[in-house]
């Protein structure tokens, strides 16, 4: 196999500034930022938007929506007129 032809897989840094939540791992994502991490060396660190740490299916926190003024607006819309 060509040695070129293959990203490099290395240790990287995943972090969630959301929820303050950083994790590392071995990955081949590219990244320009760098992170010094608890053991003393500099990592590449890739940003996450979301992790298991934020993610309402793991933390079990939902956010509210408001389905009854949803219906209520449909059938104002689309249901039927009394006569």
């Amino acid at each position: 196999m060509k040695k070129e032809g293959h990203p490099a897989y290395r240790l990287v840094v995943f972090k969630d500034p959301s929820a303050d939540f950083a994790f590392l791992t071995r990955s081949t994502a590219r990244t320009k930022e760098t992170i010094l991490w608890e053991d003393g060396k500099e990592y590449p660190l890739v940003k996450l938007e979301i992790s298991s740490a934020s993610h309402p299916f793991f933390t079990g926190k939902q956010k509210f929506v408001d389905t009854a003024r949803r219906v209520d607006k449909f059938m104002a819309r689309y249901g039927k007129k009394k006569k």
